[in-house]
């Protein structure tokens, strides 16, 4: 059976001097808050879809990346995995830097780097971003 998640978005006035909000269906997190300063200008406060899109992609590169591991009879003990999604006004999206410290006994660098590859490569919100350049940095803690 399928799982959908969603979200809502509201928008008050023009682009520019306009603001708006987001919010989760789940209440996982409160109601945030959007300005265009927030998403193009400024991450001192507020969040901005950019962000968003870097906590779904960093927590599903770390659910995958643990998936693979284990299956490969390696479970991590921990992953820390981050991501940046760089965005430029007037051309959107420039790409996405992953990196990620493993905890894993029994594995070498080498093999973890592999793994890594493997996650980034079919983790599904990698997969919903494959049109923008998406670079990996993987090491054992």
């Amino acid at each position: 059976m399928a799982v959908e998640s969603s979200a809502s978005a509201t928008w008050i006035g023009d682009l520019r001097d306009g603001r708006g909000s987001v919010r989760p269906a789940s209440g996982a997190f409160s109601e945030l808050s959007l300005t265009w300063r927030q998403r193009a200008e400024s991450r001192e406060s507020g969040t901005s879809p950019e962000e968003l899109i870097a906590a779904a992609h960093a927590s599903c590169f770390a659910m995958a990346l643990s998936f693979g591991l284990a299956n490969a009879g390696h479970p991590p003990e921990r992953l820390e995995t981050s991501a940046r999604v760089g965005f430029q006004a007037g051309e959107g999206i420039t790409g996405i830097r992953l990196t990620v410290r493993g905890r894993v006994p029994g594995i070498d660098e080498a093999g973890f780097g592999e793994a890594a590859e493997n996650a980034k490569a079919t983790c599904p919100v990698s997969k919903a971003l494959a049109s923008v350049p998406i670079s990996l940095e993987a090491a054992l803690e």
